[in-house]
């Protein structure tokens, strides 16, 4: 790289970060490195300043007035909408149903859906490698129906082949529930052919995108997978917002789970009638500034651009895998896998949260745990592992100083022993 180039790069990444107040955040001492962008991204101060507008000039109810500022409201609320399912290539904004995240979305397509469709002597297809709020739902609908859970095999990248799914079906199969990507092995599923397989066996398929909508832009239409839900603030967002996309006669089938205002069309004496989805999945007041927020980050990806922002998280993350590799104390899990940023991996002789402790000490926020994926850890034969899970803004200077504080652990390590 030229000179002139390399001093281009540096400018453009320093413009980058400048947008990111939280990057400028000082831990221990050191300015912070943000190593834990799977369990939740910084925030641009685009989306920030959304959500302060929305409560300093228009901060009311939605859907519940005729003046102005509630039609103001009403209509950027809803305009996120639009929005997301253009995001998601969809074919109509009301196949979109906000959330509170990824988790109440699937326990939405559970609670609902699963309760319709699943029976006694039916099997759901989840796979070890999921976050528990993509299994514990599943498993519990089993145990309510008296159905059977079944664990699709993974890999050696963590991740289920069309094949493995093939092998898991059976003619009682009515749904498979499977990640997009993995939130710690960072394994990226091939959406499309796995709900080709799921559907040629006459099951429904289900996929969780909190990873995924990161790293792997969905067109939900041309991946045809019958529900995808994700959070906002891993894609840049706000926390306390999420989207459940359903194939709109799905979500027509669905009777809602929770009741209140603004989901109903006819209240009677005895009896109600609900509104048509997606509203009558969206009971009470909803989370307003964290949706016109999230619509804010949905700008903000599309204006740099899938492309260039993976381009960013496979070379930084290359350059990481490369160096820990060359440590032999370290082991590392998923070495094959870039385009999500995570990197998961253990240091010989250290348990994880000490390892930790020794990160956090040198500026440096990752993750120690299962990682809300206790069957993965099991696939793994680890009580708990390390992740490091880069984004677009963070640096080379800061994989550097990962890479070097890993090599002080290990030589904590051999102080000890």
């Amino acid at each position: 790289m030229s000179s002139s180039l390399h001093e281009c790069c540096l400018k453009r990444s320093e413009a980058i970060r400048n947008e990111f107040p939280m990057l400028s955040v000082v831990e221990n001492g050191h300015p912070m490195v943000y190593f834990n962008n799977a369990a939740t991204a910084m925030t641009p101060k685009s989306v920030i300043n959304a959500m302060t507008e929305y409560y300093e000039e228009y901060g009311v109810n939605i859907a519940r007035g005729v003046d102005a500022i509630g039609y103001r409201a009403t209509h950027l609320f809803e305009a996120t909408r639009v929005k997301v399912a253009d995001f998601l290539g969809a074919e109509r904004s009301d196949s979109v149903v906000f959330t509170r995240g990824t988790t109440a979305a699937l326990n939405l397509v559970c609670s609902s859906f699963g309760n319709l469709v699943v029976e006694a002597g039916d099997e759901i297809i989840v796979s070890g490698g999921e976050h528990h709020a993509n299994y514990i739902p599943w498993q519990q609908l089993a145990k309510n129906k008296g159905a059977q859970l079944v664990l699709a095999e993974l890999d050696e990248d963590g991740k289920v082949t069309p094949e493995a799914l093939q092998k898991a079906m059976t003619p009682k199969t009515k749904l498979v529930a499977l990640f997009h990507i993995s939130n710690v092995m960072g394994a990226v599923h091939d959406v499309k052919a796995l709900a080709k397989v799921a559907h040629d066996g006459g099951a429904y398929f289900v996929c969780d995108g909190a990873q995924g909508i990161v790293h792997d832009q969905i067109n939900v239409v041309e991946t045809d997978v019958d529900f995808y839900a994700f959070s906002g603030h891993k894609l840049f967002g706000p926390t306390g917002v999420g989207v459940l996309y359903g194939k709109y006669d799905l979500l027509k089938r669905m009777p809602p789970i929770e009741f209140g205002g603004e989901m109903i069309s006819l209240v009677d004496v005895y009896d109600t009638t609900f509104a048509d989805p997606p509203h009558r999945f969206e009971a009470g007041t909803m989370p307003i500034a964290e949706v016109i927020g999230l619509g804010k980050a949905i700008d903000y990806v599309n204006r740099y651009g899938y492309c260039a922002m993976q381009r960013r998280v496979e070379y930084l993350t290359s350059i990481a895998v490369e160096k820990l590799q060359a440590q032999p104390n370290v082991t590392i899990y998923n070495p094959h896998n870039y385009a999500s940023g995570i990197i998961c991996f253990n240091i010989e002789g250290i348990h994880p949260h000490d390892a930790a402790g020794i990160y956090d000490r040198e500026g440096i926020s990752l993750r120690a745990g299962h990682h809300c994926s206790q069957p993965m850890m099991r696939e793994l034969k680890q009580f708990a592992t390390l992740r490091a899970s880069l984004a677009f803004y963070n640096t080379e200077e800061e994989v550097e100083r990962f890479v070097e504080a890993t090599e002080m652990a290990g030589d904590f390590l051999d102080i000890l022993f």
